[in-house]
């Protein structure tokens, strides 16, 4: 049955992409948390439900965790593809199941991982793949029958992120950008801390996020930041807007 817009739900403004849940809150939780403050509605897709994980009793658990993060940064809307942890790979079936999220949510901005990260998941890196491919996936046209009648989206904005415990900048990329956390870095850490199951046997984890902000934003002149990179160069209207 093709689905009409009375079907589909409000719209998102903002996406962001993990490959597991916490993926999302350790790279730009503050950013997600200052968006919402804002006024904009905001999303996570988790690609998988991280299990099985070593310090976790299951995925009831592991799933409640990510609902009482996503809770703590304010976010609207968190959803969770279930695609195979330890196993994802960029491929058709993956593709079009983000997309198809794109399509119903029809976020105006998606945010994802950017780069690999090495001696850590090799999940990221595919979780990159899959991303690039679906923003295309999802404003392709004469592919019905791939997405359940779901109408095609075209996404504007497309920024890579990094983890906050990886290099600062990501090598190759030359469209950097800072977003000020400071107002929202208790945030992120409240939201991180919210995953036992993963951090509670990690000593100094919220000391290395907290000065991975301070150094990130530091540069910028502001106390915490995130920092983001452009997929593609973009321009803006209001120069004086963007830059103040």
């Amino acid at each position: 049955m093709k689905q009409t817009n009375h079907d589909l739900p409000e719209p998102l403004d903002v996406i962001a992409v993990g490959a597991h849940p916490d993926d999302v809150e350790i790279a730009c939780g503050g950013t997600l948390a200052k968006l919402v403050a804002q006024g904009y509605r905001v999303g996570i897709v988790d690609l998988t439900d991280g299990e099985p994980t070593p310090n976790s009793p299951g995925p009831e658990i592991r799933l409640a965790e990510a609902q009482a993060a996503a809770r703590t940064l304010g976010v609207q809307e968190r959803i969770q593809l279930d695609l195979p942890n330890r196993r994802l790979f960029d491929c058709f079936e993956a593709r079009v199941a983000l997309a198809s999220q794109f399509r119903r949510w029809r976020p105006q901005l998606v945010l994802g991982f950017g780069a690999k990260t090495p001696m850590a998941s090799p999940d990221h890196w595919q979780a990159m793949q899959i991303t690039d491919a679906a923003i295309f996936y999802s404003r392709l046209t004469k592919w019905d029958q791939h997405f359940a009648g779901l109408p095609v989206h075209t996404i504007g904005r497309h920024l890579y992120y990094r983890l906050a415990v990886e290099p600062d900048t990501l090598v190759g990329h030359t469209h950097h950008l800072t977003v000020d956390v400071t107002e929202t870095i208790k945030a992120k850490l409240a939201s991180i801390e919210c995953y036992q199951t993963q951090f509670s046997h990690k000593a100094g984890i919220m000391d290395r996020v907290r000065a991975a902000a301070t150094v990130t934003g530091a540069a910028a002149g502001c106390t915490a930041g995130e920092s983001f990179v452009a997929a593609k160069p973009f321009a803006v209207d209001d120069l004086l807007a963007t830059v103040l």
